[in-house]
């Protein structure tokens, strides 16, 4: 049955070709940018998410978020859009179409990968990721259907995808929202199961539980459900992966365990400090770099990694448990172990031999016949010289085109390791630590204490030339003002003059009999200098304590004399006898100072 959206043009520009793969989210097809006349993705989103406006208002929203991210590692985003179309409402996104297989095909046909292998996958997800966090964007859906191992025609590098798309769908208001979530709950955060949080922390986390997958060929938590593996990431730390392959080094167990702890603040702040720690776990264990296209066979024609996706119409691939047989290569004894760390020692048992030269019809082995031949040794000799000429010379050719393409390729680049928070010192010895130099420049952090380390530029998690330097900008500490005296102006004006200086007012209001209603009585501190947005506390007249006079006439003196008494006046009594207050002076309800006289006349 034909596919409905099939020879269908999008935006009159982009035309539905083939259906590459079918999900529970989308559906994606290969197609033709009609404009540029360059092949594209085309990712049709599910009917019944598009049938809610608010989903496609958030996946307008992202999908411009994520065409901003530009990262040799990130698939691209080229455009979006939402049409009726005879087949309905359709909502897509134009992608760079990428030739390969996803992440999770290699682990399929592969099993579990050797440590070399799973550095050199994570490095590039991490450095896509980092480049995302620092533009502000969190992906929030990480895991081996996302990540595109490109074949040779397609750069043969590493690729995320889908970059934006689970914020989208995830936010409130989807139909659909908890069905996808249980899609990807082997790899989901604590924090997104009970808060529903995410943040570049969030991203660590699910890229710790991607590096435990790749060490050891399967995600650290099953369950008979996805709220049983949810509740694992919730309630369980994630194990090391040497419980499972014990042959695994201490430093690759820690790096998974700090990315993956319960507690986003005890994780890397972010993907860029992640792949600084993850580069020198490389480094401490001597890992080899691994090609990433060498990772799977080329595709077939037609072949295309989708993001998230099974291919359509491919063969199912079994999963081989433990670790993997890998093929020989030519000149190679077969069959070959898989080394842990990827060097493979000449001489070793199943490990590649030097190819010495053959004895063949036309140059014979010397034996008696041939010594006893007048020129059969003189014939002979030259021929090997040649021939190990020829090996020596082949030998340095590779040797030296291979440092080459090493040095030209990704020797030449270090990651530039996280300096935030460390004294002048200690981002010192760090970056000569990986090849790199420092400049320091100065400047005022209301955040970070005098001394550390506020940023770098480049920043951590960056790929820069080997010898660079590195401008590190240190915390001169909390910037300072002077405290203007603002005592016996208004307030307002007082306030405002604050305010020009960096300064904020903490007001107090208070009677006063020598100061105006209105005015500034005291000020503290009253000079001197304060860290810029610190408080001046003022004390603000009322003006004088004024009370109104009670009425006490009709009472007994003693009973005059205690109400004015405990109103704040003091009492006058004019009477020779005890008896009733007929008069008084001020007259009831008549306003004056606190501590003022009252005079009372009774009968």
């Amino acid at each position: 049955m034909a596919d409905p959206l099939g020879g269908t043009v999008l935006d009159g520009r982009y035309r539905v070709d083939r259906l590459l793969a079918r999900g529970g989210m989308s559906t994606v097809y290969g197609g033709t940018d009609l404009r540029l006349d360059r092949p594209v993705a085309v990712k049709v989103m599910a009917p019944a998410l598009t049938h809610d406006p608010a989903f496609t208002d958030r996946f307008v929203r992202e999908a411009r978020t994520a065409a901003r991210l530009s990262h040799p590692h990130a698939v691209a985003v080229f455009d979006q859009g939402a049409q009726d179309t005879p087949a309905g409402r359709v909502v897509f996104l134009v992608m760079e179409l990428v030739a390969g297989s996803t992440l999770r095909e290699v682990l399929q046909r592969r099993g579990r990968l050797r440590p070399d292998e799973a550095v050199s996958v994570l490095e590039p997800v991490l450095a896509a990721l980092a480049a995302a966090h620092r533009a502000g964007l969190v992906h929030r859906d990480v895991k081996p259907e996302n990540v595109l191992i490109a074949a040779e025609s397609s750069g043969g590098t590493v690729k995320v995808a889908d970059f934006g798309l689970a914020r989208a769908v995830a936010a409130p208001s989807t139909s659909t929202q908890a069905g996808v979530v249980l899609g990807t709950v082997a790899y989901v955060a604590p924090e997104q199961v009970t808060r529903g949080a995410a943040d570049p922390r969030t991203d660590v986390y699910s890229a710790g539980i991607l590096l435990f997958e790749l060490l050891t060929g399967a995600p650290p938590y099953a369950g008979d459900s996805a709220i049983a593996v949810a509740y694992r990431h919730v309630h369980d730390d994630v194990p090391a992966p040497s419980s499972r392959v014990p042959e695994l080094a201490p430093q690759l167990d820690e790096l998974v365990q700090r990315a993956t702890r319960r507690e986003p603040g005890a994780r890397p702040p972010d993907a860029g400090a992640l792949l600084a720690e993850l580069t020198m776990v490389r480094a401490d264990l001597g890992l080899r770099r691994v090609p990433p296209r060498d990772l799977a066979p080329p595709p077939e024609p037609a072949d295309l990694a989708v993001p998230g996706l099974t291919g359509a119409g491919r063969p199912p691939l079994s999963r081989s448990p433990g670790r993997a047989a890998v093929p020989a290569p030519a000149g190679w004894a077969a069959p070959w172990p898989a080394d842990p760390t990827g060097v493979l020692v000449p001489g070793a048992p199943g490990r590649r031999t030097a190819a010495l030269p053959r004895y063949g019809p036309a140059d014979p082995p010397p034996g008696p016949a041939a010594r006893g031949r007048p020129g059969a040794t003189a014939a002979g000799r030259p021929r090997r010289h040649r021939a190990w000429l020829a090996l020596a010379v082949v030998l340095v050719l590779t040797a030296t085109v291979g440092g080459a393409a090493w040095w030209f390729g990704s020797g030449r680049f270090v990651v530039v390791p996280p300096l935030a928070g460390l004294t002048r010192q200690g981002a010192t010895a760090r970056v000569q630590a990986v090849d790199l130099s420092a400049t320091f420049t100065i400047e005022p952090s209301q955040s970070v204490a005098n001394g550390r380390v506020i940023r770098s530029d480049p920043g951590s998690g960056d790929r820069v030339l080997r010898g660079r330097s590195v401008r590190v900008v240190l915390s001169s500490g909390p910037p300072t003002v002077a405290v203007p005296s603002v005592v016996g102006r208004p307030r307002t004006d007082a306030e405002a003059e604050l305010r020009r200086a960096g300064l904020a007012a903490e007001v107090t209001e208070q009677p006063s009999d020598e100061v105006e209603r209105g005015l500034v009585v005291s000020q503290q501190p009253d000079g001197g200098s304060l860290r810029r947005g610190g408080t001046v506390r003022l004390v603000v007249s009322t003006g004088p304590d004024v009370l109104q006079v009670p009425d006490v006439r009709g009472l007994s003196v003693d009973a005059a004399r205690r109400r004015l008494e405990d109103a704040g006046f003091k009492v006058r009594v004019r009477s020779l006898r005890i008896g009733t207050v007929i008069v008084q002076q001020p007259d009831p309800g008549t306003e004056r100072k606190r501590g003022a006289t009252v005079t009372i006349w009774g009968l």
